[in-house]
């Protein structure tokens, strides 16, 4: 893929085709189910009635500034740090376990958070039947589930389809970042981004300031005490 210049709300430029090594994450969410009763998550968690067709995201946020989402929030630690950190953005989690979903959107309401919403949604769904062209500034998957048996590998968010709706609703110069715990679902995703067209590999932008961290996550932070490894991608949208 041709190489570009462009420069993005972190300053990061495009060099060369990166891939890292770090940390990596597992979790459940069944300690969280006992809580729900007292989560609060007005203001924040959206009605999952918009995902039946097209979102405007300026109308979502009631201004029209650049949109990152994050696939798979988790306990939504990295979008409470980044949200907190540019408040000049909007962020859109999506979580597909509700658990987080509403333990994340009450996190966020009691921070004060008003750039930074929640969706309880499929995210391969929401991108192709709900977000425009050209709508989202950044995406971000950190540690998606690797789908390990060979006879579960279909079920691998990271494939090309995806890859393709991806692209179309970033705006040019917007990213795509990934980051993972699983050697065997990276070299899958190298062959994946290998194959899709538009984009041009960037250097890994740095999304905390945390010593050692690279998006800070609640998993990250866990695995890089135990010395465990990570692999990352950071692709730019050219076309």
């Amino acid at each position: 893929m041709p190489a570009a210049l462009c420069i993005d709300p972190d300053g990061a430029g495009v060099r060369d085709w990166t891939f890292g090594i770090g940390a990596m994450r597992t979790q459940s969410t069944k300690h969280l189910g006992r809580k729900q009763l007292k989560w609060n998550t007005d203001g924040v968690l959206l009605d999952e009635s918009i995902c039946g067709g097209p979102v405007d995201l300026g109308e979502m946020f009631a201004n029209t500034r650049p949109v990152e989402i994050e696939i798979g929030t988790g306990k939504g630690t990295f979008l409470l740090a980044r949200g907190e950190a540019r408040p000049e953005l909007n962020f859109l989690g999506i979580e597909w376990a509700k658990a987080y979903c509403l333990y994340s959107a009450d996190r966020f309401r009691r921070a004060g958070l008003t750039n930074v919403r929640m969706l309880h949604t499929d995210a391969t769904d929401f991108f192709g039947k709900c977000l425009s062209d050209e709508s989202v500034w950044r995406v971000h998957i950190y540690f998606p589930d690797p789908w390990p048996k060979r006879r579960h590998h279909r079920r691998r968010s990271i494939q090309l389809g995806f890859v393709d709706e991806v692209r179309r609703v970033l705006r040019p110069g917007g990213q795509l970042i990934i980051v993972t715990d699983h050697l065997g679902y990276f070299q899958h995703i190298q062959l994946v981004l290998a194959n899709a067209k538009g984009f041009a590999p960037v250097p890994f932008p740095r999304m905390t300031d945390g010593e050692g961290e690279f998006v800070g996550t609640n998993f990250e932070r866990k695995y890089i005490a135990q010395g465990r490894p990570f692999y990352h991608a950071a692709l730019l949208k050219i076309i």
